[in-house]
């Protein structure tokens, strides 16, 4: 059995809209299609700001940088 949460969330006029035209014409939910949503770019979403916290962090630190060349100059690339 699969647990399910309720999520409130606020979009346009014309975001609700185009989602009650997408469930008129294919017959299914505005919430089967909010879920298709949340499940096909939630882990583009948390791969990016994953990205966005390990720079932020790389930043941050104190470690230095340098060109790609010269690394792969030293790996005999």
């Amino acid at each position: 059995m699969t647990h399910r949460a309720t999520v409130a969330v606020r979009i346009t006029v014309d975001e609700q809209r185009r989602l009650d035209e997408l469930s008129a014409r294919t017959g299914r939910s505005r919430s089967f299609y909010v879920r298709e949503a949340i499940q096909l770019h939630l882990g583009e979403l948390e791969e990016r700001y994953w990205e966005d916290q390990v720079i932020q962090e790389w930043e941050n630190s104190d470690q230095s940088t340098r060109p790609a060349v010269e690394l792969w100059s030293e790996l005999g690339l």
